[in-house]
Formats: structure tokens, sequence, C-alpha cells
């Protein structure tokens, strides 16, 4: 999200103090048309990955980085390494240089861990003129475009169980009809194209408010809706609202944390507080609620908007309180409460499926234009929004290539100020807004 760039610079500045990355083992796979080293690391790894040539080389520039002899991989590489070079940079920094017998093309990334591998550091090199479009962690087929992780919206039922949450004048209960549009809102979500929904609360039961946040977070959601209907002891109130926390609902949540970073491993973006001084520890944690806040006072705007189509509003902006479903320091939050059930017509509302289902796709509506503009990054939104490279082979025409990446040809020539259809083996073509397939 938004606010990692932020963390980044504060954490810049003890970079110093930081464990150097340990390059450790490599391991080799080979075909006819790619090498792809895996490097064993430490931790994640900054670098910079340039070709020279003549001779053919790679280099790797890693900050903060120190390596053991990697020489041993040469001798199952068919010929392509020669050798592997190392040596400090810049103090703390490392520089690695593959030494090669044949020219390629290249492309790197950085692994998570997974159940069987620590970090690690992939380099897949390529013959000259095959592609070098990759998906992170899979061995790459060259017929398949990219494809990023998709957007997780945490979708939150309110109440459930022995809390039934308001009561309308009809005897409709809130824990209802907000789990049956929470339902209907989980299915549009996942006909949508680069987006899955998370259940919070599928059934008739009770999970505690925190509970609420930790299951989203577990699930890595890259938004939390928490929907309800409101009550008030008026029965002509009515309309749709949509709540972001407010700032003091921030400064106590932010004290909280703070009482415990050592138990808020993974706690902002995967930064830990636990190993951080008190100072750093607030500024980190204040960076990122800030940044969580903004983004969620966006897409909260652009969701009331939208139910402003199919319901009355309450009020014309949107407001904030200190609920705690919306305390989450990483997560955009939003509560939407979808009508006043203590209003006899409202409540009638809710309970119709029809209109339930005009709120869900109100919401999703307010969430696609949101996250259309912003996607987060890795995504397959993220992808689509900045386009992709392709490197032209031999067979490659341009019809092929826009059926394949489900573009129209017009965009491929316009994104590319090609007069005709020509092609020639080797040229890269920008992929305008492509989803992959």
């Amino acid at each position: 999200m938004r606010f990692f760039a932020a963390i980044f610079l504060v954490l810049l500045s003890t970079a110093g103090l930081a464990e150097p990355v340990k390059m450790g083992d490599v391991r080799l796979s080979q075909s006819a048309e790619k090498l792809r080293l895996v490097f064993d690391i430490s931790s994640p790894l900054e670098h910079k990955l340039f070709l020279l040539s003549n001779p053919d080389r790679v280099v790797i520039d890693m900050v903060n980085a120190q390596s053991r002899g990697l020489r041993s991989a040469v001798k199952s590489s068919n010929g392509w390494l020669k050798g592997i070079r190392t040596a400090p940079r810049n103090g703390s920094d490392l520089r690695m240089v593959l030494d090669l017998s044949r020219p390629v093309s290249s492309n790197s990334f950085v692994l998570k861990p997974d159940h069987k591998h620590g970090h690690r550091l992939v380099v897949d090199l390529f013959a000259k003129g095959e592609t070098a479009r990759v998906v992170p962690g899979k061995m790459q087929s060259r017929s398949t475009p990219r494809r990023g992780r998709e957007v997780i919206i945490a979708i939150d039922a309110g109440h459930g169980g022995e809390d039934p949450g308001a009561i309308g004048k009809g005897k409709t209960r809130e824990k209802d009809v907000v789990l049956a549009i929470a339902k209907k809102l989980q299915a549009l979500v996942n006909k949508e194209p680069g987006m899955r929904a998370v259940m919070i609360r599928e059934g008739d039961y009770y999970i505690g408010l925190r509970d609420r946040i930790k299951k989203a977070r577990e699930h890595k959601a890259d938004l939390f809706v928490s929907i309800h209907a409101d009550s008030f002891k008026r029965s002509s109130a009515r309309g749709s609202s949509v709540f972001t926390l407010s700032s003091h609902g921030a400064t106590s949540e932010a004290a909280r944390w703070l009482a415990e970073k050592e138990n808020a491993a993974d706690l902002i973006g995967g930064v830990s507080l636990d190993d951080k001084d008190d100072v750093l520890a607030s500024v980190l944690l204040d960076l990122s609620q800030t940044a969580t806040i903004e983004a969620s006072t966006t897409v909260a705007d652009k969701v009331l908007k939208q139910l402003g189509e199919v319901n009355e509003l309450h009020k014309r902006h949107v407001e904030q309180a200190g609920f705690a479903v919306l305390k989450s320091p990483d997560i955009p939050s939003i509560l939407v409460e979808t009508a006043f059930i203590s209003n006899s017509r409202e409540e009638r509302k809710l309970k119709n499926s029809s209109h339930q289902k005009k709120l869900a796709s109100a919401i999703l509506s307010g969430m696609r234009s949101y996250f259309r503009k912003y996607p987060p990054p890795g995504t397959t939104l993220a992808l689509r929004s900045a386009g992709e490279k392709y490197i032209i082979k031999l067979g490659d025409t341009l019809s092929t290539i826009a059926r394949r990446y489900r573009v129209q040809m017009d965009e491929l020539r316009h994104s590319n100020g090609l007069r005709d259809d020509m092609l020639r083996v080797g040229d890269v073509l920008l992929i305008p807004g492509a989803l992959g397939g």
C-alpha cells in the first residue's frame, strides 16, 4: 500500500544498523532456452540487475549484502555460465557478476519464504531473442501472459449469534439482513476480475471485534468492509452512511499498539515494532495509520456516492467514529450503515432481496472505482493499469499477440507507435491494460 514508501524512507536511516543479507547456496535449472539461478538469501533483498557485453555478463548490485563462494554452480549450467564473481561495493553492498558464454536477456525477482525454502533471489537468463516474461514463483510458460495476485476484500457482517444488533419495529434483526447483504456482496466481488472476497462471518455466530480485524489480517486483506444497519430513537431517521476511523480512535489505538509492540510482529506491511525504540515505533505507526486513514476515506467517499444512487443518504459526507473494527493500522477499513432499521420504510427495504443486491452492487461499484485508480502493487489490477512488456519472437504476429492478451490491435499499434503490422524478432511491445488469460 502507499505507506510502504514512507516507511522505507524512515527505515533507511537505520539501515546501517541492519544485519547484512547473507547469500547462501545457489540452485540451477536448465533448458534449451533458459537458465534459472535461485540464490538462497537470509532476508529480503534490494537489488538492481543490468547486462554488459564484450564480454557478455550479468551484473547484480545488492544493497547491504555479503556472499560466500558460488563457483560450484558453473558445472551444471551447460556451458552458459563461465563463472560467478563477487566483490564488496560501497562499503556494505555486494556486486555479483555472472560471466557468460553467450548473449542473453534477463529478469530477476525476490521470493518470500514458503514451507520448503526461505527468502530467495531468482535470476532468469534467456537465450537472446526469447521472452523474458516471468511469473514469480512458477516456471514460466511463454504462451501465458503474466498475472498478479487478486485484490482481497474482507467482508464483515456485523453482530451475529447472541448479539442480534438493532431490531426494527417489524422484528427484523440487523444481524440477519447484514449477513444477507454481505453474501450478495461476496458473490459480486468473486465475479469481478482481479478481486476475491473473504467472509469474516459466514453464519449466525458472533466474532469478537478485534478477532474480525485479526481474521482480515490473516487473509492479507487489501480492504475491510463492515456492513451494518443503523438505528435511532426517532423513527424518522433514514438514509445510508459510511464511516472511517476518527483521529481520536486512531490515537487510542496507536497507544494500545505501542504498549504491546513486542507482540506486534509483522504489524505494518511486514515491519515489526518489537525491535524498534519508542520514537521510531511511534513514527512508523503514525505513518501507517495516516496512510491507511487517507486510503479509507478515499474508498469510503466513492462507496458513499454509489450508495446515493440506490438509497437516500443520511449525510452527504463520510463520517468518522472510533468503531473498534476500523482500528487496523495497516488495512484500509470502512463501516457501511446501509439504512436505518428503526425506520419502518427502510426496514421493509432491508428485508427485500432485490434491494439488498442493489446495496451490495453500490458498495462494489465504489470499491471498483477506488482500486482501478489505486491498485495494490503486485495485483492483477496493478498489472492491468501499468500494462506489461512482451519481447517479440519468431512466428509472432500482431493479431496473435492481441488475441493472447485480449486487447485490440488498434490499441497495440497506438501504444507502440506502429504504422503497420510488421514485427521484428527481439523488439519489445508494450501491452496496454492487459489482464492476461
